[in-house]
């Protein structure tokens, strides 16, 4: 067992993946489509919003600084991704990277964590969407109903509906999905660049001090809503500080989360060992600068104390305060525009893991099957949609919000450190990017996940170990044993044991092994 999980999926065993005919994806999306998707899932109510809870509840105008902390660690990881993905352009993203460096153990569980990642951040936006549909339409003296009842239970529809309108889209073809993705990313750019502009008009020099607000004591917050690090070693709950900047980098990481989700398209990829590295590192690109430029905006527009007093802090809040109401208008249509390409890249991302998973055995191999006309897993795509809109027309899934990072952040670590063990076993793979300085820096980007990780709520954690052990039960039970590679091990070692016990010749034969006694010997 010890040796099994253990097991690697060699690079040219997972290149011979795509020979299958009945799973195969086609090479549709060049470098411009892999940036506009990075940019898409990276920028959607979070670029209106999460800076501005993290000034609110956590660093104050150090929240730039938070941002630039993000980056930095998610740009490390991301070169990480692009060297993966130019030395095996397969899908699957840090599940496949893992299985050819760590074995399939960490494969699995890496695989399972994107699954979480992909499946929670989907539903959480879809729900948001519905929300911001309604809140469009009141902007507009139109009263929207957010929900209908079906039976005992109600249905918020919204969330059903974009989800299942992707859905289709998906299983009709990457390519279609990917020109409608890059039409709605141009038009909510041009928006977000739009309210920096007009926010830059509000400005005032003197909201940027104190620029780190002097650490206060939280006690409204519990052990187990405190950052982790902070439980582990004693500390008394506390907000702003330094503490608070870094807690406020841990946050605004959701910004992010998109662009491992870009790799998880590399068997999808024209000419991978470019597009995927230019394509990745040109989408962070714009992404971090946009971040920042709205954190400026937001922090200097007002005192980070009346956003912390405003009950759902967002850029809308800073508008209303300095007496712009008409802005909200427009950052309602932005965030709703911005959300609706979010959904789609993140079911996208959530279908390649697991036919990548599926396609290898740990998950039911049926369901990777593609579709002769489409070229898509048709049917893998409509179950995860199917799930999808489940979870985010009837649960409370935002409640679990934090777990979309934690489930990222444990991808990028394990990428991070598997550059070094990729680059000393199989130095002769072509690679289209390579990180510099390694195994510095890749060691580095590592280390800086886990500190990341660390000021994450210890509920966060608690609950992202649930994830792990039913993840473990899942791969006792049915993954360890259906996995192709255990599979072709078995038949190797009944193989060998066949021919031990029939001698070094023909199996079955007689001891000598060259056939019956006083046959001529065979030629040398």
């Amino acid at each position: 067992m010890a040796k099994g999980v253990l097991r690697l999926k060699s690079v040219e065993e997972s290149l011979a993946s795509l020979d299958d005919p009945e799973r195969s994806l086609k090479r549709d999306l060049n470098a411009w489509d892999l940036a506009v998707m990075g940019v898409a899932v990276a920028v959607g109510a979070g670029i209106f919003s999460v800076g501005a809870t993290a000034a609110a509840n956590f660093a104050g105008p150090s929240v730039i600084i938070s941002f630039v902390i993000a980056s930095i660690v998610c740009a490390l990881a991301v070169m990480c991704y692009a060297e993966f993905a130019s030395a095996l352009p397969i899908a699957g993203s840090a599940y496949t990277f893992s299985y050819a460096t760590m074995g399939e153990l960490v494969a699995w569980i890496i695989g399972w964590d994107l699954i979480l990642e992909m499946l929670l951040a989907a539903a959480v936006i879809a729900k948001f969407w519905g929300i911001y549909l309604a809140d469009a339409f009141s902007l507009f003296g139109v009263d929207l109903p957010l929900s209908i009842p079906i039976g005992p239970v109600d249905l918020e529809w919204g969330p059903v509906f974009i989800v299942g309108v992707f859905t289709t889209l998906l299983a009709i073809g990457t390519k279609l999905s990917s020109r409608i993705n890059s039409v709605f990313t141009i038009i909510k750019v041009a928006i977000t660049l739009f309210v920096i502009v007009v926010g830059f008009f509000y400005v005032k020099a003197e909201n940027y001090t104190p620029f780190i607000p002097p650490s206060q004591p939280a006690p409204e917050k519990t052990a187990l809503e405190q950052p982790l690090f902070g439980f582990l070693t004693g500390l008394e709950p506390t907000t702003y500080g330094v503490m608070g900047l870094l807690a406020g980098a841990a946050l605004v990481f959701f910004a992010f989360i998109g662009f491992d989700v870009v790799a998880t398209t590399a068997e999808e990829a024209k000419n991978p060992q470019k597009t995927i590295p230019k394509g990745i590192l040109s989408g962070l690109a714009v992404v971090t600068v946009l971040y920042i430029l709205v954190t400026l905006v937001v922090t200097g527009m007002v005192p980070y104390t009346d956003l912390a007093a405003s009950d759902d802090p967002s850029l809308t809040t800073a508008f209303i305060l300095v007496g712009a109401d008409w802005a909200g208008r427009v950052i309602s249509v932005g965030i709703l525009i911005g959300l609706t390409t979010v959904i789609m890249v993140l079911l996208l991302g959530l279908t390649r893991v697991m036919f990548s998973m599926s396609r290898d055995g740990l998950l039911p191999r049926g369901v990777s099957k593609t579709s002769h006309r489409f070229h898509t897993p048709v049917r893998l795509q409509v179950g995860a949609g199917i799930v999808v809109a489940l979870i985010a027309g009837l649960a409370q899934v935002e409640l679990l919000e934090e777990m979309i990072n934690i489930g990222t952040l444990s991808a990028f670590v394990l990428v991070s450190f598997g550059i070094p063990i990729l680059r000393r076993s199989r130095p002769d793979i072509a690679r289209g990017f390579r990180v510099p300085w390694s195994p510095v820096l890749p060691i580095f980007s590592g280390v800086a996940c886990l500190w990341l990780m660390t000021n994450l709520t210890t509920l966060t954690w608690l609950r992202f170990l649930v994830w792990v052990v039913i993840g473990l039960v899942l791969y006792a039970s049915f993954g360890y044993r259906n996995s192709l590679l255990s599979k072709r091990n078995v038949a190797a070692r009944e193989a060998e044991e066949a021919a031990a016990a029939g001698g070094p010749g023909v199996p079955g034969g007689p001891p000598g092994g060259a056939g019956a006694p006083g046959d001529p010997a065979p030629p040398a």
